[in-house]
């Protein structure tokens, strides 16, 4: 298909997005070093911080949860592609404290590769850090291996969580207490009608014949193995909602967070009417749905389709979850 973006030159997209996040947020977001998007105004340094790292072309995720009561910071990666180990580290040596840092890193090659090594430096500078990697994705599986499943919208919640566990002031053993124990019940499944172009060099990523769509596509239009012919949304809910409550563990007299995260070409229309079967569907098995969410918050260009999110709730996630955050794209 061919590529029609509003763009200019391709080689200047993220440096150019960014110039425009911080530009539009200005009183929440700065941008410091050209790829390093933090908060207008900086948390104490008794409280922990919260970074994360990741490609670009994902708006409004990551960089757009940068603000108070989620994330400190993100480091930003071209297109698709993760940022460098020194950019990352030099993130990290801005928000060095006592306090301590959590680095969440979506279970993807290249981040995971990056992370590791910023990691091993800041450990040596004595910087005290800790890592949560998501790996929501179910695709390849419910009982795939975690280090087989990729991170996808799923962090977006995570970082929420931990966010207004920092701003409250958590220990970093608590945060990743919290953080682990949300990470452990959230599943992410991915649907997608159309594949998406590369907007750096128009070509496209992947290719569904109009007829079909595919259950499991991974965050960059990987394949999920899951393909069928379209289905109608409660149909579609129906086969997705099934396996994220089993990798999610909920069951009835749970409360449970349910997102549908449109991936970039599907209608707000489409998203609430899988929500409304979903929903249904969980409260029929007597699970307590809180108040959820419906929008576009992890895409992936032009790509048709979305992700559900469902996670098993406990106490304290319910309490995170509504307190308040000012960030360009989650305010609460």
């Amino acid at each position: 298909m061919a590529m029609k973006k509003f763009i200019n030159d391709p080689a200047n997209l993220t440096k150019e997005l960014l110039e425009g996040l911080v530009s539009c947020y200005k009183g929440k977001v700065k941008l410091v070093s050209d790829r390093i998007v933090m908060r207008a105004t900086p948390k104490d340094e008794s409280k922990v911080a919260i970074v994360t790292l990741g490609g670009s072309g994902h708006e409004p995720a990551l960089s757009g949860y940068v603000g108070e009561g989620m994330l400190d910071a993100s480091v930003v990666g071209d297109v698709f592609a993760a940022p460098g180990a020194p950019k990352l580290l030099e993130a990290l040596r801005l928000l060095k404290r006592d306090a301590g840092i959590v680095l969440v890193t979506l279970n993807h090659d290249g981040d995971r590769m990056s992370a590791s090594k910023a990691l091993r430096d800041a450990e040596k500078e004595g910087i005290k850090v800790r890592e949560i990697v998501t790996h929501d994705d179910i695709g390849p599986g419910v009982d795939a291996d975690p280090d087989e499943r990729r991170g996808l919208g799923g962090c977006v919640p995570l970082y929420k969580v931990i966010g207004a566990a920092a701003e409250a002031g958590k220990s970093l053993d608590e945060i990743m207490d919290i953080g682990e124990r949300f990470n452990r019940h959230v599943a992410t499944l991915a649907v997608a009608m159309t594949g998406c172009t590369h907007p750096q060099n128009g070509e496209p990523i992947t290719v569904l014949p109009d007829d079909e769509m595919e259950i499991g596509m991974g965050q960059h239009g990987e394949a999920g193995g899951g393909r069928t012919k379209i289905l109608t949304a409660d149909e579609t809910a129906a086969r997705m909602i099934a396996p994220l409550m089993q990798a999610s563990g909920v069951k009835a007299g749970d409360t449970a967070l349910l997102i549908i995260n449109g991936v970039g070409a599907t209608t707000l229309m489409e998203m609430l009417i899988v929500y409304r079967k979903a929903a249904q569907i969980l409260a029929d098995k007597g699970i307590n749905v809180t108040p959820g969410a419906c929008g576009e918050y992890l895409t992936v260009q032009e790509m048709a389709g979305f992700q559900m999110i469902l996670c098993k709730l406990d106490a304290d996630h319910r309490e995170y979850l509504s307190a308040p955050a000012r960030t360009p794209y989650w305010n609460a």
